[in-house]
């Protein structure tokens, strides 16, 4: 959809950014460091599939959360029980 998508792990939150846009949309995360489902813990990788949603692999909380196109919190779908 030509939009940009930018993971930033000292803010822990993702942010989506449109042609022109300078501050960008926060579309994950964005609420302090953390294990809930409206937070994120050292995110590291973003992908984003065909229905926008977006998923999220986080080092802190060893999960991968996605965050559904205009949700406010996220959903496990995998890990999320300590490491391994």
């Amino acid at each position: 959809n030509g939009s940009l998508y930018v993971v930033d792990n000292v803010k822990d939150e993702v942010r989506r950014y449109k042609k022109g846009e300078s501050q960008g949309t926060v579309v994950a995360g964005g609420n302090g460091r953390g294990n809930r489902f409206d937070q994120l813990y050292d995110p590291q990788y973003v992908f984003v599939d065909r229905d926008h949603s977006v998923y999220v692999s986080e080092w802190g909380n060893h999960r991968v959360m996605k965050w559904m196109k205009g949700k406010k919190e996220g959903i496990i779908v995998a890990g999320g029980q300590g490491q391994g």
